[in-house]
């Protein structure tokens, strides 16, 4: 159950999958940790970066690889998935089975009507990540896209908006706004600290603000908060400047769920 009103759901997980023996391994930590502070979560990792600033840079693995490794973690852990797509086709390959529970739209794909309808249609949750360039005030005609396939199933995630060049800032007036759309609303701690581009052929980020923005966010009384981590995330692949280290995981759970229990008290 996910709801602005209930506990924190967590969405966590590495940005993109290196291999099978790495994701089981970070999703074997990411279980002891949230059952060690009964928390609820969603595991996430990308199976596709579609989006990387330069074309050099790692990708990730096929679609099929993903489910095989997702249906593992899954059988382990009894978590839900969550995973990015990026097209209309691999909508209907995750709609051919149980193994992702929630398809993802990247921020930058938010207004792509087609994929919407597409992933409207699977009869999954869908999250939709609000686009840096967007107000909260438009996401309803975003909500209204899925509507139309007869889909209530929707999440909206903040992660910031553009603020110059390579940079985000987060208002959270828009936390509260999305709230009023009635649908559930997440928090991209880990994006919303991401500075796009600007390391020139790579993103960069400042994850030592990812503490006091997941904070201030819980602080509204929302849905959840997603995290991207990793054991060693200065050599990850993918987005490792924004991803909390996986050792810090524990306790930013245990401050976010004091500031969520004040919030919804």
């Amino acid at each position: 159950e996910i709801s602005n009103d209930k506990s924190f759901t967590l969405i966590v997980g590495p940005c993109v999958i290196e291999n099978r023996d790495h994701m089981l391994k970070i999703a074997e930590s990411i279980n002891k940790i949230c059952n060690e502070t009964n928390t609820k979560f969603i595991f996430k990792a990308s199976f596709d970066k579609a989006n990387r600033t330069n074309i050099k840079s790692a990708r990730g693995v096929s679609i099929h690889e993903a489910l095989k490794i997702f249906s593992e973690i899954k059988t382990n852990f009894q978590c839900p998935i969550i995973t990015d797509v990026h097209n209309e086709f691999q909508c209907k390959e995750l709609e051919k089975n149980d193994i992702v529970d929630i398809i993802q739209i990247p921020a930058f794909l938010c207004r792509q009507t087609d994929l919407l309808i597409a992933a409207g249609n699977t009869k999954k949750i869908v999250n939709v990540k609000k686009g840096q360039f967007l107000s909260p005030y438009d996401i309803p005609n975003i909500v209204e896209k899925i509507h139309s396939t007869k889909n209530d199933n929707i999440l909206i995630t903040e992660r910031g908006t553009s603020f110059g060049y390579n940079n985000l800032v987060n208002d959270f007036r828009s936390l509260d706004i999305m709230k009023k759309f009635e649908c559930p609303v997440f928090f991209d701690a880990t994006h919303s600290v991401q500075e796009p581009g600007g390391l020139g052929h790579v993103s960069g980020g400042k994850r030592e603000f990812i503490p006091v923005l997941a904070i201030a966010a819980v602080s509204v009384g929302i849905a959840g908060i997603f995290i991207e981590t990793h054991e060693d995330p200065d050599n990850a692949p993918s987005d490792g400047p924004n991803m909390l280290n996986l050792k810090d995981l524990k306790e930013l759970v245990l401050k976010l769920k004091d500031f969520d229990n004040l919030a919804k008290s």
